[in-house]
This record gives structure tokens, sequence and C-alpha cells, in this order.
């Protein structure tokens, strides 16, 4: 995706909704206003498997958390993958991107690079590898719903382009594939 087309569906997905709605977005944004979430994937997980598979879904879900955080900060932070990606690492987030200086609405200012969603991918991850072990219609539904909100909230919040989001749903989509693989190399049989 080129840039100018990036910048241009950003332009059209930010824009100033009022008190209710940034507060929306914030709230999207939040790791506490999950926690009710995580409790309903932790409970079903544990009645589909068991307590030593709730433990073993845990461990990988921190690790894919971990994992795709870790990614995503080398990308935002280092130029080291710059000979790998060469329009990739480090970019500007939309709040500090000089063409689009007065466009852009900005609730609150964070770190002045964003190049991989480290919120798409986190969240991607641990939805995804969370569906895939549930196996419930119902729950990839409302995983797939948390993770738009998520994703749509870093966009509003001006935090991300579009290409970084797809960039981090792509980094969560391995992983999750990944130590999805692995939960079920690992599982264990409940006696």
């Amino acid at each position: 995706m080129n840039t100018t087309i990036d910048h241009n569906l950003f332009l059209t997905l930010n824009f100033d909704g009022g008190a209710f709605m940034d507060g929306l977005m914030l709230g999207c944004s939040g790791k506490v206003t999950w926690v009710p979430l995580y409790l309903l994937i932790l409970w079903l997980v544990y009645r589909r498997y068991g307590w030593r598979n709730l433990l073993l879904f845990l461990g990988l879900a921190i690790l894919g958390v971990v994992l795709t955080d870790l990614v995503a900060g080398i990308f935002k932070h280092s130029g080291l993958l710059k000979n790998l990606f060469p329009d990739l690492p480090p970019r500007l987030r939309p709040m500090y991107t000089p063409e689009l200086e007065g466009l852009v609405h900005v609730i609150k200012h964070g770190g002045q690079y964003g190049t991989i969603s480290a919120h798409a991918a986190t969240t991607c991850s641990v939805a995804m590898l969370a569906a895939l072990l549930l196996k419930r219609g119902w729950f990839t539904a409302v995983a797939a719903l948390w993770v738009l909100l998520v994703c749509y909230s870093r966009i509003y919040l001006a935090y991300h382009f579009p290409l970084d989001i797809l960039y981090g749903l792509l980094l969560g989509v391995l992983v999750a594939l990944l130590l999805f693989a692995v939960f079920k190399r690992f599982q264990m049989q409940e006696k």
C-alpha cells in the first residue's frame, strides 16, 4: 500500500467524534477495559481443557503478548531492520507526520514512532489463540469484534496508520498460529 493511500485512508477514519467517541476510543485502547473479556477467556479455556491446560494457555498467551510487543518495539525504535524493509522502520505516528499537520484529530500524544501496532499485534495474538482453542462461532465473533475495536481505536486516536494496523494483525496471526501449534504439542489430557 503506498503512503498516499495509507494517509488518505487514515484521514477518512480519523475524525473528531466528540467527547463520547473520544472516551469510547480511549476505553477501547485501554487494557483494564478488557479485563472481563480476559476473565471470560480464562474461564472458557478452563471449562474446555481443565486446569493444567489453562495454565499452558495462560503461559502461551503471555508469551504471545511479550513476543508481539517485542517485535513491534524493535520496528518502532530500531533502524536494524531498515535493510529488510526500507520503508518500514521507524515511521512517525500520524500525530507527528508533517504532511498531515492540522488534519489529524489527536486526543493525547504518545511516542513518536509506531511502525507496527503493538496493540493490534498483542490483541490479535491472544484473540486468535483463544478462538482457535475454543472453536465456538460466537466466541470467534466476539474476539473479532474485540480486535476490530482495538485496531480502529488506534487509528481514531492517531497512534497508527492503517498499514501499521495491518502489520500488527499479520504479526499477531503468525504468533497465534505458532502458539496454537505449541499448545497442541504440549496439551495435557485431564484425568
